[in-house]
């Protein structure tokens, strides 16, 4: 059961760090548009676009994981 759980944590990490990095990258666009002397509209769309971004991301990593532990690592097997 353990070498299981192993090869789950292996197959989680690289979706993971992919997410990070893009959240990070994301962040920055956001405090660009918070520090960035722009007309208000500009600024809503540099942090509002971004953050939406980032929500969608985490919903996807949060079902990504909830696949892998249940077993189903291949979506295209379902059709």
């Amino acid at each position: 059961m353990k070498n299981n759980s192993n090869s789950h944590a292996k197959k989680l990490i690289a979706p993971i760090i992919i997410t990070v990095i893009i959240l990070i990258y994301l962040a920055g666009y956001i405090v660009l548009g918070l520090t960035l002397n722009i007309p208000l509209i500009l600024k809503i769309i540099l942090i509002a676009v971004p953050a939406g971004i980032d929500v969608g991301m985490v919903y996807v990593i949060i079902e990504r994981i909830k696949e892998i532990r249940s077993g189903e690592e291949d979506d295209l097997s379902k059709y």
